[in-house]
C-alpha cells in the first residue's frame, strides 16, 4: 500500500480530500507523531489536504478547515496559483482558488552521471518565459515554456555562445504579490514559490517528463542545466498572506520570533527556518528529486545565507554537510547568493570550499572601472579572481548584470532607474547601479552617444569574457537587450522582460561569439600564475601605476609558448578589453 505522509505537528486533525471534478471527498488522515498518514489515491488522482487547529495569526497559528492545502511534497499541479483576498479570509473555502496535487505514477530515474558543467565555464542566467514569447522561430504554442529550450534555434544559439550551462531562473510554481494584481502586474520572474517541487504549468505545461527531456536535448549539446530554486520564503508571505499549503500544516516551517511573529530576513514577508530538521529534509529531498528524475547539474540558491542562518549566519550549517553528503547531491554544481536582508546577511567568500558564490563585487568594480571612477588596480584583482574575497580558491561566478538591476545595456544608457510602471513610485529596486548614461538619460539618436555605449558594451564584456573563475551572462545581454531603464521588472510579463530577437545587434552578439570561442579554448578556472603585468606600453608595471586612478589600462602576458591563454590587455582611454595575441 502507498502512503501520503504530511507533516502538521500542531494540527488537531488533517483529512485528505480527493477530487473528481468539482466534488470533494475527505478522508481523514491518522496521526503519527508529527505527521499525519492516509492510503495514497491513485496516481492521476487530484488531491489536497485540511487541517483543523487554532486560528490565530498573530501568534503565527493559521489552521483553518475551509483552506485547501497544497501538499508540500507535491510534484505536479493542475492549474497555476492565483491570487485572491479569499485565500487569506478566514472560514472562505478556498477549494474553487487552489490548484490541486496530481498523484504521481513511478517517476523513471534518470542514471547519475558526473555534470556536464565544470568551473570556469559560461552560466547563461535566462527567464524561461522571456526567453522564447517573441522568438520567431519558436511555434507559438511551445513559446514561454521549458520545452522552447530544445528548440534547434534555442540550442543553436546557445551553442554559438560555447554556452556551458543555462542557469534556469524559477520553474517552479509561484503565486503573485497581493499587491500586483490590483496593479494590472503580474510576478514575471517566480522568485515567490509556494511548494518546493511543483514545476509551475505556465512554464512546464508537460510537467516532470518536460522537464528531464529538455535536460537531456541540452545535455546532448554538451550544456548543463542549472535550476535556481527559491529555499529563503514562500509566497504565503507576511500574517497577512495567503494560506495554500505550510503556513495551514506546519508553522514551524517558519522562523518565528518566541511570540510568533514571523521573522523577515528575505524581505517578502516571511523566512523558511534551516535550524529544523524536517525543513532540511524536504530540501533534500528537493534537490534529489530534480538530480534523480530530471538529470539537472546544479543549484543557484536565491538568498543562499538563509540555507544557513540557525539564526545567525554559520559556516558549518547542517545544510552544508547533508548535500555533501547525499550520494545523487555530492558532486551537483551549487551556486550561492551569498547574501539576504537579516542581520549579517552579507556572507560573499563564506561558503563552503566546493560551493560556487555571485560575485556582486566584480560587477561593481568592473562597472565603476568603466565609468571612470575606480583604478585598474581593483580590476586586475577582479579579473585574477577576487584574491581579497576568496583566497586562492576561484570560487566567483563573475558577472557584469543580472536579472535583477539594469540591464547591460541599460548600464550604459541610464544614470537612474525608471521603474515607474511597477506601480511603487520609482521606489523599488536598486538606488546605485554604478551606471551612467554616456552624454543622454535612455535612447539617443546622438552618433557620438551611440558610439560610446556601443564601445564600452563591448570593453565591458571583453573584459567579462577573459575574467578568471566561472562567467555569467543573462539573456539578452550579448545583444544589447533594454528593459527601458526597469532595474526591478519581476512585474513586467509582457515586452519589457520578453527577449527581442528581431531587433538584436547581431554585430555585438557575433563580438560576443568570437570572445566565448576564444574562452572555450583556455582553462580560466582559475588565474593562470605563469605570466607578467605590464602597462599598456610595454614596461613594467610598479606599485605607483597600480595605484594611480589615471593609469589607463595594463597588459597581461604568458610565460612559455605552450602557455595559455597568450594574454590580455584593457585600455579604458580608448575602450577596449580582450585577449591579446603575440
Amino acid at each position: 500500500m502507498t502512503r501520503i505522509s504530511v507533516r502538521a505537528p500542531r494540527a488537531e486533525a488533517v483529512s485528505l480530500c480527493v477530487f473528481d471534478g468539482e466534488s470533494e471527498t475527505r478522508v481523514p488522515m491518522a496521526r503519527q507523531g508529527d505527521d499525519w498518514v492516509a492510503q495514497a489515491p491513485p496516481p492521476g488522482a487530484r488531491y489536497g489536504l485540511r487541517a483543523w487547529g487554532e486560528w490565530a495569526p498573530e501568534r503565527g497559528l493559521w489552521f483553518d478547515p475551509a483552506k485547501l492545502l497544497v501538499d508540500p511534497r507535491a510534484v505536479e499541479l493542475d492549474r497555476p496559483f492565483a491570487y485572491s483576498p479569499a485565500l487569506s479570509a478566514y472560514g472562505v473555502d478556498t477549494a474553487p482558488l487552489v490548484p490541486r496535487a496530481v498523484m504521481p505514477a513511478t517517476l523513471p530515474e534518470v542514471p547519475l552521471q558526473p555534470p556536464v558543467f565544470r568551473r570556469g565555464g559560461l552560466v547563461y542566467e535566462t527567464n524561461v518565459r522571456g526567453l522564447t514569447m517573441l522568438h520567431p522561430d519558436v511555434p507559438e504554442p511551445q513559446r514561454g515554456t521549458v520545452a522552447a529550450l530544445a528548440h534547434p534555434a534555442v540550442l543553436a544559439h546557445l551553442e554559438k555562445l560555447h554556452v556551458s550551462a543555462v542557469e534556469l531562473m524559477p520553474i517552479t510554481a509561484w503565486i503573485d504579490e497581493r499587491h500586483l494584481p490590483p496593479l494590472g502586474l503580474s510576478n514575471a520572474w517566480g522568485y515567490n514559490p509556494v511548494v518546493p517541487m511543483a514545476l509551475d504549468p505556465r512554464l512546464c505545461p508537460g510537467g516532470v517528463a518536460e522537464l528531464r527531456e529538455t535536460v537531456a536535448a541540452l545535455h546532448a549539446r554538451g550544456i548543463g542545466v542549472i535550476l535556481d530554486l527559491v529555499f529563503n520564503h514562500t509566497g504565503e508571505s507576511d500574517i497577512f498572506g495567503p494560506v495554500l499549503s505550510f503556513r495551514g500544516l506546519d508553522n514551524t516551517a517558519y522562523a518565528q520570533e518566541p511570540d510568533g511573529q514571523l521573522i523577515n530576513d528575505t524581505g517578502c514577508g516571511n523566512t523558511l527556518d534551516f535550524a529544523r530538521p524536517a525543513m532540511r529534509t524536504l530540501v533534500i529531498e528537493s534537490l534529489r528529486h530534480f538530480v534523480q528524475h530530471c538529470g539537472v547539474d546544479g543549484f543557484r540558491f536565491d538568498l543562499a545565507t538563509v540555507m544557513a542562518r540557525g539564526p545567525g549566519f554559520a559556516a558549518d550549517a547542517p545544510i552544508f554537510a547533508e548535500i555533501a553528503a547525499d550520494p545523487w547531491l555530492a558532486d551537483r554544481v551549487m551556486i550561492a547568493e551569498p547574501w539576504d536582508i537579516g542581520p549579517g546577511g552579507y556572507q560573499l567568500g563564506q561558503f563552503p570550499a566546493h560551493w560556487l558564490e555571485w560575485n556582486d563585487r566584480y560587477r561593481d568594480d568592473v562597472r565603476r572601472f568603466w565609468r571612470g571612477d575606480a583604478g585598474i588596480g581593483l580590476l586586475a584583482t577582479r579579473i585574477a579572481g577576487s584574491s581579497d574575497i576568496f583566497g586562492n580558491d576561484c570560487r566567483a561566478v563573475n558577472y557584469l548584470a543580472a536579472h535583477d538591476g539594469f540591464t547591460l545595456a541599460d548600464t550604459l544608457a541610464y544614470e537612474h532607474r525608471h521603474n515607474h510602471a511597477n506601480g511603487e513610485d520609482n521606489r523599488d529596486g536598486h538606488g546605485e547601479n554604478f551606471s551612467w548614461n554616456n552624454g543622454a538619460e535612455g535612447p539617443s539618436d546622438d552618433p557620438a552617444v551611440l558610439a560610446r555605449r556601443a564601445a564600452l558594451a563591448r570593453a565591458m564584456l571583453g573584459t567579462l569574457f577573459v575574467s578568471s573563475g566561472t562567467i555569467m551572462l543573462t539573456a539578452g545581454d550579448e545583444f544589447g537587450r533594454s528593459q527601458q531603464g526597469n532595474n526591478n521588472a519581476y512585474a513586467q510579463d509582457n515586452p519589457v522582460t520578453w527577449i527581442d530577437w528581431r531587433n538584436r545587434d547581431r554585430a555585438l552578439e557575433d563580438h560576443v561569439a568570437a570572445l566565448a570561442a576564444w574562452r572555450a579554448e583556455q582553462d580560466l578556472s582559475q588565474f593562470p600564475q605563469n605570466g607578467e603585468w605590464r602597462a599598456l606600453d610595454g614596461s613594467a608595471m610598479d606599485a605607483a601605476r597600480w595605484e594611480n586612478p589615471l593609469t589607463p589600462g595594463f597588459t597581461w602576458q604568458a610565460n612559455g609558448e605552450a602557455a595559455r591563454p597568450t594574454g590580455l590587455e584593457i585600455d579604458r582611454a580608448a575602450p577596449w578589453a580582450g585577449p591579446r595575441e603575440g
